[in-house]
This record gives structure tokens, sequence and C-alpha cells, in this order.
């Protein structure tokens, strides 16, 4: 049986890096694209981008995860048909990381195969996901994470692969490191989803008691201890960039503009 692909983004942050913002970072301008009714061309925001992507790999659905107070997200997209995807909005509870975040969309995506994205984050290929998917279907992989070469591993969860491709460790933001990929997107089957809902449960009174957040890095790397599959696809050729900062931010502009 073919499982729908659905995509989830996290947009719950606040965006304390670039505030003060005159609205919420998913909805910055970053670039242009055509004007469908006008001619010429119109401001694009930074999310649009991923979402573009999801809709490519097949994602008819996607779940955007917000906080509260974020609502120009949802009076920005609407429903989604403007870009071919049903776009349903669902608002964070737990506010102890992007998983929690993710972790919102659990009863609708148990059974679905999930392509996983930063709001933030602009990468290249355009087939990135549909390559994601692919690799999965050949490698029966639980989860494939999308890995590119990164100048900054303290901005990154920094990969250490195997020959085969299998992702043997993930380092979350190390201060220095001798890794030269660090992973952006990700695609994952209903073993993970499982295996993350549980691993949340456990986690979360210590991570009440610590006041600090969990990384979707730091949940794969507990699956790898578990015994889950982990795949990677390189993209020696492709390129990411976090415009969460304002000097990535700058770049981001220049070459889009």
């Amino acid at each position: 049986m073919i499982k729908e692909i659905v995509g989830i983004v996290p947009a719950a942050g606040y965006g304390s890096r670039l505030s003060p913002l005159p609205c919420s970072k998913e909805l910055f301008p970053v670039g242009f694209e055509a004007h469908p009714e006008h001619g010429g061309q119109r401001p694009k925001v930074v999310s649009q981008y991923l979402l573009e992507h999801m809709q490519r790999a097949g994602a008819g659905k996607v779940y955007l995860i917000l906080r509260k107070g974020k609502w120009d997200i949802p009076t920005y997209y609407g429903d989604g048909s403007q870009l071919g995807l049903q776009l349903t909005y669902l608002i964070m509870q737990k506010p102890y990381g992007s998983p929690f975040s993710a972790d919102q969309a659990y009863p609708f995506v148990r059974q679905q195969r999930v392509v996983f994205g930063f709001p933030d984050i602009l990468f290249e290929p355009e087939n990135a996901f549909e390559r994601l998917l692919q690799r999965q279907e050949q490698t029966g992989a639980d989860v494939v994470l999308g890995c590119f070469k990164v100048p900054c591993p303290h901005k990154w969860d920094m990969v250490e692969l195997q020959e085969s491709g299998e992702v043997k460790t993930i380092l979350p933001k190390p201060a220095t490191s001798e890794l030269t990929h660090g992973w952006a997107i990700a695609c994952w089957g209903p073993r993970f989803t499982e295996f993350m809902h549980t691993y949340l449960l456990q986690v979360e009174e210590q991570l009440y008691a610590s006041g600090r957040e969990l990384s979707v890095g730091e949940v794969v790397q507990a699956a790898i201890y578990e015994g889950l599959l982990v795949q990677s696809e390189v993209f020696e050729n492709g390129n990411c960039l976090d415009v969460g900062t304002p000097e990535d931010l700058q770049t981001a502009i220049r070459s889009l503009s």
C-alpha cells in the first residue's frame, strides 16, 4: 500500500535572532516571484520555498505548527490552495523544541510518509525531497537525512556517515568538528513517527526540570541507538542556508534579489 506523503513544518519559534521583526520570521520576504494577476514580480516569503519543495515531492497536505499569536501565517497562506497544497495549522502545546512541535501532528500522520524541513532554511536542488523519498524506498530506511556541505559546524547538526550512506552519529552544533556535512531536511516513515512520540513522552519531565530544548537531531540520534535505520542523501552540488541570523539573511536577500 502506497502511503500518503505529508509535510510537517515547525513554525513555533520566536525568531529572537532577528527580532524585532514586523511579522513572523516565516513571512519575511526573501526574493521575488511572478505576480499571478498583475504581471511583473512580487515579494516571496522565506517559508514559501520549503512549501514548494514539499508540493513538488508529492505532499498534498502540510501541517504547520504555530505558537499562539503567530496568526499572520494562516492569514497570509490561508488554505494553501494558491500553492497547490492543503495547509493545516496546529498550535504548539509543549515548548521544549522542534520535536515537540512536530509531534503535535502525530494523530494525523502516524501512518504516513513525512517530509520535514525548517521554514527559515533555504536549500537546493529543487528535487531534494524527491531524492530523499527515493533513497528511503531503495534502502527501507526509517529516516533519511538530506545532508549538505556546511562551512560553519557550530550552526548545524553535523553527521558522521558510513560508506553505505548510513548515518552513524549526529553531533548537534559542535563548537568545532572535522565533519563536513550537516543535515537540513528529512523524510521518515511511521516507525520513526511512533518512536519520536514515545521518546518525547519519556524525556518531557527531564526537559521541564532542566529548562532546555531538544533538537530533532537528538531524537534521530536516540533512534539510531535504538536500532532504527537512518540513511542519508548527500547533495554534494547542492547548498543550504539558514536565514535565521542577520548575516545569513543578508546573504539570502543578495542572492535572490
